[in-house]
């Protein structure tokens, strides 16, 4: 059985994928919010690499860049947003889309489940304060059969 990865296309699909939902998300008012304090230049490579090992591909992003406390932590400490988070999903959708991946595609269904799961679950789980990340956390893995515990 393939992964996620694989199926989305390795790190080359979901490198256009990563780079697509950021050229949206840059587009859309409410979601270019998160990206007004500034951004990594290699914003949308580290995404895919993040995507990456998170969908069953190389854990080149925990290897090179930062652990899942750091991903958290940069997502916590701001409230409540959840018409930002259903903009998002909606960006991502639509970027899944843009690089060809159709909506009755089962590889569309998994990575819009992760995505939804991921925005409204593991980033949004500490609104109130970065501080209440735990420092242990690692990457959530996820499959074809949803996340893998």
């Amino acid at each position: 059985m393939r992964s996620v990865y694989e199926a989305a296309g390795g790190d080359e699909g979901l490198c256009r994928l990563a780079q697509a939902w950021h050229r949206r998300v840059m587009a859309d008012d409410v979601v270019s919010h998160a990206f007004s304090h500034g951004f990594h230049p290699e914003h949308g490579e580290r995404l895919a690499a993040y995507w990456s090992e998170a969908l069953g591909g190389p854990a080149a992003y925990s290897a090179m860049h930062a652990d899942e406390t750091w991903v958290v932590g940069i997502h916590s400490g701001n409230g409540q947003h959840e018409e930002m988070d259903t903009r998002a999903i909606d960006c991502f959708d639509e970027a899944l889309a843009d690089v060809g991946i159709a909506r009755d595609d089962d590889v569309y269904r998994t990575l819009h489940e992760y995505f939804v799961w991921a925005t409204t679950t593991t980033l949004a789980r500490y609104p109130q304060s970065a501080d209440d990340v735990p420092s242990s956390l690692q990457i959530p893995h996820w499959s074809c059969n949803g996340l893998q515990r």
